[in-house]
């Protein structure tokens, strides 16, 4: 039996907060509008889990500058206020959290939003301040998920080990960069991305987040 991890690194857009299902039905919509047709789960493919400049930069390149300039200001204006008025916490996510502070397990937030995007999402949840000063964005490193970087920054900062984190993901890419930086992946799979692509990147997939309490009490990075 392994030991529990020192540090729980979560992914913030869904896996804290409920906000995917919103970005992706925005972003989707506006694209069209402008000019490049696309559904809602091409969205998620090319782009869930990435930087919004990974986003912006094959947009500038299909359409221009300019109108990914539009995009980025017409999505993060209609986003703001959706995530005021609509956003929730993932369901089971406090509860989760309340049993990992009980058992002495550091956590932390390591996303490839802004900071200014995860003020907005963790604030409207009531999240914020459970991670006050341990929230670390892609804007941070020079390559962002499926590169380790972001989560090798984490760890870092946390000081902690790579192999005594795990990681809590709900995009191939996120998981890629979790199994890339030789941290356990957990893929939570009741969000947008299938659970095969989360198994097929390297997580372990589980549904609930009321199924992590025990698999967690079990994990170690040296099983990925």
């Amino acid at each position: 039996m392994n030991p529990p991890p020192d540090l729980v690194i979560f992914d913030c857009d869904g896996v804290l907060v409920d906000s995917e299902r919103l970005s992706v039905r925005v972003e989707a919509r506006v694209l069209s509008e402008l000019g490049w047709q696309i559904e809602e789960a091409e969205v998620v493919t090319r782009w869930m889990g990435r930087t919004s400049q990974a986003q912006l930069s094959e947009v500038a390149d299909r359409l221009g500058r300019e109108v990914a300039d539009r995009f980025d200001a017409q999505t993060t204006s209609e986003l703001h206020a959706a995530f005021e008025s609509e956003l929730v916490a993932v369901p089971g996510i406090e509860e989760l959290l309340d049993h990992l502070d009980s058992a002495g397990v550091a956590t932390c937030v390591a996303s490839s939003g802004t900071h200014d995007r995860m003020a907005v999402t963790l604030g409207a949840t009531g999240l914020l301040e459970r991670f006050e000063s341990r929230i670390f964005s892609g804007t941070e490193v020079a390559h962002g998920k499926p590169a380790p970087d972001l989560f090798l920054h984490a760890a870092a900062r946390m000081g902690v080990a790579p192999q005594r984190c795990v990681v809590v993901e709900d995009s191939g890419y996120g998981v890629q960069a979790g199994v890339a930086a030789g941290m356990t992946v957990y893929g939570y799979a009741d969000g947008l991305t299938p659970a095969d692509v989360l198994a097929a990147s390297g997580a372990v997939v589980f549904d609930e987040m009321s199924d992590l309490t025990g698999l967690l009490a079990h994990s170690s990075s040296s099983s990925a």
